[in-house]
C-alpha cells in the first residue's frame, strides 16, 4: 500500500480551498472533478511537505458525505492508499477486522479505476484505490 491522500468533507470545493488552503499552506491544486457514480465533487491539493488532501463536496442530498456536513462529524473523513490489487488488499483488511462500507466503484479522478471504503475497528475509514503509481496532476499557478 502506498499513501495517497487524506479526505476532508467540505460544503463546496471553493470553500474548502479558501478555508483549508491558507492554514495548511496548500497552494498547488488539481482540477475539479464531478463524480456522479460516487455522488461527489473532488479536488486534490498538496501542502509544502508533500501531503495530499482531497476536498470532497456532496453532489446532491444523496451523496454519501452529505450527512457528515449536516452532523459536522467525520469531516476529516478518511485516509487513502493506492494498491496493486483491490480484491487482495480488501481481503487483507477484512482479515484485520475492517468491514467494507461500500462496494467497489469506479472513480473519475483516478481514470475510472476502482475504489472501495472500509471501516476499521477504531472507526477510521480507509479508502483503497486500485491505481498503483498514480500521481495527481497539479494545475499551473494562476
Amino acid at each position: 500500500m502506498q499513501f495517497d491522500h487524506i479526505g476532508v468533507v467540505v460544503k463546496t470545493l471553493k470553500r474548502g480551498r479558501d478555508m483549508l488552503g491558507p492554514p495548511l499552506q496548500i497552494r498547488a491544486w488539481t482540477r475539479e472533478w464531478e463524480d456522479p457514480v460516487n455522488k461527489v465533487h473532488v479536488q486534490f491539493g498538496y501542502d509544502p511537505s508533500g501531503v495530499c488532501y482531497e476536498l470532497i463536496a456532496p453532489l446532491g442530498e444523496e451523496s454519501p458525505v452529505a450527512l457528515a456536513l449536516k452532523t459536522k462529524s467525520r469531516i476529516l473523513n478518511h485516509v487513502a492508499y493506492l494498491v496493486e490489487d483491490l480484491a487482495a488488499e480488501g481481503e487483507r483488511l477484512r482479515d484485520a477486522h475492517c468491514l467494507p462500507i461500500a462496494e467497489p466503484q469506479p472513480a473519475i479522478a483516478y481514470g475510472g479505476r476502482p475504489i472501495q471504503f472500509f471501516m476499521s475497528p477504531l472507526s477510521v475509514i480507509i479508502e483503497l484505490i486500485e491505481a498503483p503509481g498514480h500521481r495527481h496532476q497539479i494545475l499551473p499557478p494562476g
